[in-house]
């Protein structure tokens, strides 16, 4: 059984993908910017302001098809300054204390638009 939830942001529509996918018990979240419902992007060039919004994005998107943070078994994100590693770890850290995902975080060049600064995707595992 599939599952796809979408919040029908432009960039949904557009590009035609799903913000999360859940197969049986395996959830997808999609890469996750800080761009607001409306487009509005969220703390610009701040990578803590930004991942927190993002992991609350992620957090409805997981409540929608029935998981929750608790769930999640890998979260990956994509940073387009390696040096501000820390401000992202605060931010993992305060969602993932308990649950301890394997974790990535590769510097990228770039993001869509240049005020969007991380880019954060997980994968999840709903236990029966």
């Amino acid at each position: 059984m599939r599952t796809n939830f979408s919040t029908t942001t432009n960039w949904e529509v557009s590009t035609a993908y799903s913000r999360a996918v859940k197969v049986g018990n395996q959830i997808f979240v999609a890469g996750t910017t800080a761009v607001d419902e409306q487009g509005n992007i969220i703390a610009p060039k701040e990578v803590l302001a930004q991942s927190v919004f993002i992991f609350e994005k992620i957090g409805k998107a997981l409540h929608a098809v029935g998981s929750s943070f608790k769930d999640v078994v890998r979260t990956r994100a994509f940073i387009t300054d390696i040096s501000q590693f820390e401000a992202f770890s605060k931010a993992h850290h305060r969602f993932f204390e308990k649950v301890l995902p394997a974790c990535t975080l590769v510097e990228v060049s770039a993001l869509v638009h240049p005020d969007l600064v991380i880019e954060i995707e997980v994968d999840a595992v709903i236990s029966d």
